[in-house]
């Protein structure tokens, strides 16, 4: 095909195209195992990185993931779990959907060649993490888990296009999705498909300090809301309670796996009391918005700005915890005599673009799986370990889900970027973290929305530009959300509506209409398919 032959009056310089029945966004597990499913099936599969083979979020999942054993456990107690969790917000049949798939993608993972711990008696072994009954995650190389997962589906050798960035999903009133308008180093390119999967990650960018990678700025949730789809609950950001804390560090900081304390450390503030005693019965294992509330707390209450994790109880942590031993030692600090000095940073994003189990969404040829789906899995909250579950799990029925369009003619024919709202990473990060963090009130939420309104409109441009703008428009979102909801619910927390209200039991609902507005709906979520 030649190249710009479908573009004679197109807007941006169109120096390359290419066609797939199937472009991935993002080059995670959910993306990965997406692509993987898809080419087995005869799709030719085109899967789009942002940055290299490792530049992920799965790379960085420290505890594990949470999968029913066989005998020792059941399904119906991680569902109770994980319903448990999200705080009344959870889809019942799509937590035992994707629950009781868990064995089946462990095994589906491990004929990739994806090696697991063992326990002295030659089983895979398993810990315990916040807001579980039982020790249900399997993990790898001690705290690697994500990076051997990676590692497994890297080494299936499929076709990944490095370096290249989605700026726009085109679509067609009847037909749906027709392709993806690329930014890679040969400039802007067209790739025509009929099918597109979004498996971007999260939003942790958003938030001047966060475990996520550089890369996680919310593109999966803007390519969505400009493509028609709906998103919801996407003000149910996770803060993660035990990051490596660091004076005046910013940007990714280095997480404390739950599982550290799953094996015996204990939360102690700079007095040395406990953070969690009386808070909950399962105390340090309380779920991740219990710890991380009643960390900021205790910060405000004694006017610090960390607090620690005693791990020197723990045998063998270096072999245990290799990674949490490598970056401790590197911020000078012995795990195994000193304390953990650690604060709560933004970790997941618990909505997103709404899909089914299967990862439709209501846009005829738009998938999405991984963190940046909402498939009703977390709720208001995600329970530990259950992310690459759920990437594991929905991105394999994404990729087979995407065979149903094979064959359909797509061409893009538009390849105009509309102006969209941007304001610079450190603005949004500072904005957010001042006004919508682990604790929310509607005068801060009113003024971040007043500056993200207010943000001037730019179009075309670099990646950086690219990231900005996703970053102010889901910020945007995540506010209209936060003041639409007039209570404090699993992770979302308002200092002025201290009480959960079952008047507000109920996703709340985005969409983008046709002049590029966001608009809040309280009513029930429509059904993608």
């Amino acid at each position: 095909m030649t190249a710009g032959a479908w573009f004679a009056d197109r807007r941006l310089p169109i120096s390359w195209e290419a066609e797939a029945d199937l472009i991935v966004v993002g080059g995670g597990v959910a993306g990965l195992t997406a692509a993987r499913a898809a080419s087995l099936r005869g799709l030719r599969v085109l899967t789009l990185s942002k940055g290299g083979p490792t530049d992920t979020s799965t790379q960085y999942a420290q505890g594990g993931i949470a999968v029913v054993a066989p005998k020792r456990d059941s399904v119906a107690s991680h569902v109770k779990d994980t319903m448990e969790a999200g705080a009344g917000l959870c889809d019942l049949a799509a937590v035992e959907s994707i629950v009781s798939g868990g064995q089946d993608a462990i095994a589906s993972l491990t004929d990739l060649g994806a090696v697991f711990d063992l326990g002295r008696d030659g089983k895979v072994s398993r810990t315990r993490e916040g807001g579980h009954s039982t020790r249900r995650i399997i993990h790898a190389g001690g705290d690697a888990t994500g990076a051997e997962v990676q590692r497994a589906l890297n080494a299936a050798g499929l076709p990944v296009l490095f370096g290249a960035a989605a700026a726009r999903i085109v679509t067609d009133p009847m037909s749906g999705v027709q392709g993806v308008i690329v930014l890679s180093d040969k400039g802007y390119g067209v790739v025509h498909a009929p099918s597109v999967l979004l498996a971007t990650g999260g939003l942790g960018q958003l938030y001047a300090c966060s475990t996520n990678p550089p890369g996680a700025t919310a593109d999966g949730v803007a390519l969505a809301l400009d493509a028609g789809a709906t998103v919801a609950d996407i003000e149910f950001v996770q803060f993660h309670p035990t990051v490596l804390f660091a004076s005046g560090g910013v940007g990714r900081r280095p997480l404390i796996s739950e599982a550290v304390r799953g094996e015996g450390a204990k939360l102690v503030d700079t007095e040395g009391n406990s953070v969690t005693a009386g808070v909950h019965p399962r105390g340090d294992l309380a779920p991740r918005d219990v710890v991380s509330k009643a960390i900021a707390a205790r910060l405000r209450g004694l006017d610090t700005d960390h607090v620690f994790l005693d791990a020197r109880s723990i045998d063998g942590f270096a072999q245990r915890f290799p990674t949490i031993t490598a970056s401790c030692l590197a911020a000078g600090i012995d795990p195994t005599t000193q304390l953990i000095p650690v604060a709560p940073a933004a970790h997941y994003q618990c909505g997103g673009v709404v899909t089914d189990v299967n990862g439709h969404t209501g846009v005829p040829g738009l998938y999405a799986a991984g963190e940046v789906a909402r498939t009703g899995l977390h709720g208001a909250n995600r329970l530990a370990s259950n992310s690459l579950l759920e990437g594991l799990v929905v991105g394999e029925r994404a990729g087979i889900a995407a065979a149903e369009r094979k064959g359909i003619t797509a061409q893009v024919r538009d390849s105009v970027l509309w102006a969209t709202a941007r304001l610079p990473r450190a603005q949004v990060q500072q904005l957010m973290t001042d006004n919508a963090g682990v604790v929310r009130d509607n005068a801060g939420l009113t003024n971040a929305y007043s500056q993200l309104v207010a943000a001037p409109k730019w179009g075309s441009g670099d990646v950086t530009a690219l990231e900005d703008s996703a970053l102010t428009v889901t910020a945007n979102a995540l506010v209209l959300a936060a003041s639409a909801r007039l209570e404090s619910r699993g992770c979302h927390t308002r200092s002025d509506y201290p009480e959960t209200s079952d008047v507000q039991r109920h996703s709340i609902s985005i969409r983008m209409d046709e002049g590029g507005e966001l608009r809040i709906s309280q009513q029930t979520l429509e059904k993608v398919r």
